[in-house]
């Protein structure tokens, strides 16, 4: 496989790589492919030096597969001309997630609806990963109807600079904002831009993005997400109310023989989720399960998981690798 990664100077880019090399992708030419003023810079990868190239370079080379994570406007210009040139794009940002036309996936619940044909490949929301991980196979059996999410997002989720603003500040040095506040000993209920709607663009991603998912526009979803200082690793709390009634038991089960999550659930030996345990682990985890007992047929969870591996690199390499096994590309 030749295959690029645009955007392979960023944080999402670094940990693309690793986890390309970690899980001993097939490669037989890797294409790091940055900005231009990043053209030029060697990578190392599976111990050998790569240069940086840029993208009409990339495009030109023809690769195989090209995973993106460089934001919306490259994505939008750009992944049309890959996918025109041949290459399979698989697309970390929202420039494509709810286009009608872009699947939008997840490979443990809907990776069997891709075709040779998708050449633009949509990888959610690192918040909307983890969740819907979690909330498919309880659908399956017990039929959504509302879910309430209260995201508890780290700074990493915004970038390097915001990272480079918490630890400023957990050092009392004065720079640059990410955050129109401080970040540091706060929570900032301010995910990306808001919508007309009162809404962040993030909350509407968490309220649309499943449905999508799940191929399924019957239940509702309402979100308030917010940022902690913490530099790696998503929280949720959710609240989901089924048609049907469960129980506990079953709900553990059906979560632990799910593929790619982990259950931590032991009050008694205080063990549940929490992002230190999930810094640099591909899982999602889920914890704190129990009875809404105010309302009926009701549950209660706590999800974690590692924003920059399951919630974009290791999500988007997953994709990679099942179009390869199943010779989509």
């Amino acid at each position: 496989m030749k295959i690029a990664i645009v955007g392979a100077t960023g944080m999402v880019g670094t940990v693309l790589l690793k986890v390309l090399e970690e899980r001993k992708f097939l490669i037989t030419e890797l294409l790091p492919v940055a900005s231009e003023r990043s053209v030029g810079r060697e990578l190392l990868f599976n111990g050998k030096l790569h240069k940086v190239i840029g993208l009409q370079e990339a495009v030109d080379a023809k690769a195989d597969i090209a995973i993106f994570s460089a934001g919306g406007e490259t994505s939008l210009k750009w992944a049309p001309k890959f996918a025109a040139a041949g290459t399979t794009v698989i697309d970390n940002s929202s420039a494509w997630r709810m286009d009608q036309d872009k699947k939008l996936i997840v490979p443990e619940i809907n990776a069997h609806l891709l075709t040779k044909k998708d050449k633009i490949i949509a990888n959610p929301n690192c918040s909307t990963i983890q969740l819907v991980m979690v909330l498919a196979p309880l659908h399956k059996k017990y039929k959504m109807r509302r879910v309430l999410v209260s995201t508890y997002q780290s700074v990493s989720g915004t970038g390097v600079h915001a990272v480079q603003q918490l630890e400023n500040e957990t050092k009392g040095i004065k720079g640059a904002m990410a955050y129109p506040y401080p970040i540091h000993r706060n929570a900032i209920p301010h995910c990306d831009v808001f919508e007309a709607n009162g809404y962040t663009k993030e909350e509407m991603k968490l309220a649309r993005e499943p449905q999508k998912i799940l191929d399924d526009r019957t239940f509702s979803i309402s979100a308030t997400a917010v940022r902690i200082p913490t530099s790696g690793g998503h929280s949720e709390s959710v609240n989901v109310e089924f048609h049907n009634d469960f129980d506990l038991k079953d709900v553990r089960n059906i979560l632990k023989d799910t593929q790619g999550i982990v259950v931590q659930d032991n009050p008694a030996t205080n063990t549940y989720p929490m992002p230190i345990y999930a810094h640099d682990k591909d899982d999602v985890f889920v914890g704190r399960i129990r009875r809404d007992e105010t309302q009926e047929n009701t549950l209660n969870m706590w999800i974690v998981s590692d924003n920059l591996r399951k919630g974009a690199a290791t999500n988007a390499v997953q994709i990679a690798e099942y179009l390869v096994v199943n010779r989509l590309v």
